[in-house]
């Protein structure tokens, strides 16, 4: 008897493409993300990179910790990196961990290595809270600009936003009295609006302070523009040398200052949600204004936030290097990589390794960061897999 072949239908390989095992979006993610071998080259350093802070912070912290970046040795200053110490010129206490200098020692004897351990743990503080601070900034603006951006904004609402503005200048500038003053009469003259606006409706809303000047997407746009057009270092200077020097006040600036890229993204992708059906629908449905931001649109505009903020990590971490190494950074005696390049700037010719140490260490974390955020947004974007 002759065995037949019966050729394969539509219909069995319908069935075998439902019966196949699906993946999810977070393989299809990686599986694009891992094709680009420089992307996954920078994964891999930053993740070397958050184990190297995060045991430096453990390592570098307490009262008797296993490597002390304050501790003082000038019969060793300026020893080149792998230089044994000289037991017999130091106290018990003072002889390093590994017993070597890894990094060899600062103009005060410092271990370099025991100092990058700790300046490693501030990059990264610095570089992460300061990116949070911008994306909350950012996605909040971009947010309101593309979703509510075709309101409009009346008189008296500009009038209430000078008041309560000039209570808060004049509170910060120690005039106690006058900006609380402020600040009642512009929280009072909020509350009689918007109950007024409650009683009559915005039908019935006259008089020339209620007249429309201006919309929302107008107003944070040009403030977008407005800070677009100050140079970001210098203007971060300037704050710096203005404000307390902290790593928090670092952090806080930096994040308020750099949070334009990401209101233009989440802007952009509100703009072009805001008239798809699913938002439609939704408002159809009766579903409340915030629940449709957060519940419906953000997880569709988040993909250009998280490559804005994995490449503004960096942005971060080089910022704080270069203010740092200017003496407006972090304050001694926390050990940063920029104040340990500052340190090494006066001894080039005599202890190079002071000035090439911190500054490699930089430029692979820095270039880690940007080749990851690449290869990211390569992963994201079907337009330009497609391109490439």
């Amino acid at each position: 008897m002759r065995n037949t072949q019966y050729p394969i239908t539509d219909t069995q390989q319908a069935l075998e493409a439902l019966s196949a095992p699906k993946k999810t979006r977070l393989h299809e993610l990686w599986a694009l993300f891992r094709e680009n071998r420089l992307a996954v080259i920078g994964l891999v350093i930053f993740v070397l990179f958050l184990l190297t802070a995060v045991s430096g912070v453990i390592l570098t912290s307490g009262q008797n910790p296993v490597f002390d970046p304050a501790m003082v040795r000038l019969q060793e200053k300026l020893l080149p990196p792998f230089t044994r110490p000289h037991l017999k010129a130091l106290q018990p206490a003072q002889v390093p961990t590994l017993g070597i200098y890894l990094f060899g020692t600062d103009n005060l004897g410092r271990d370099v290595f025991s100092r990058m351990l700790q300046g490693a743990w501030v990059s990264l503080t610095v570089g992460f809270v300061a990116v949070g601070i911008s994306v909350l900034v950012g996605v909040f603006m971009g947010g309101i600009a593309g979703y509510f951006g075709h309101e409009s904004i009346c008189l008296d609402h500009i009038l209430a936003i000078l008041v309560l503005s000039a209570g808060a200048i004049f509170l910060f500038m120690g005039w106690i009295g006058t900006g609380a003053a402020c600040m009642a009469a512009g929280f009072i003259y909020t509350a009689v609006c918007l109950f007024a606006r409650t009683r009559t409706g915005q039908a019935q809303r006259r008089g020339i302070f209620r007249m429309r000047a201006i919309s929302v997407d107008t107003v944070i746009m040009r403030m977008v523009d407005i800070m677009l057009c100050f140079p970001s270092f210098f203007l971060i200077l300037t704050v710096v040398a203005l404000v307390p020097a902290s790593m928090y006040n670092i952090m806080i600036v930096i994040g308020l200052t750099s949070w334009m890229g990401t209101a233009r993204f989440v802007r952009a992708e509100f703009l072009s949600l805001r008239e798809q059906d699913f938002v439609t629908a939704a408002k159809a449905l009766g579903v409340g204004n915030f629940r449709i931001i957060f519940r419906h649109m953000m997880p569709n505009a988040v993909a250009p936030v998280l490559v804005s903020a994995t490449i503004g990590i960096a942005t971060a971490i080089l910022t704080e290097a270069g203010l740092s190494f200017l003496g407006f950074g972090v304050p001694p005696p926390h050990a940063t990589w920029g104040n340990i390049l500052s340190d090494g700037k006066g001894f080039i010719f005599d202890a190079p390794w002071l000035t090439f140490i911190p500054g490699v260490a930089i430029l692979i974390v820095v270039l880690c960061f940007n080749l990851f955020g690449e290869g990211l947004r390569d992963a994201m974007n079907p337009k330009l897999r497609e391109r490439g």
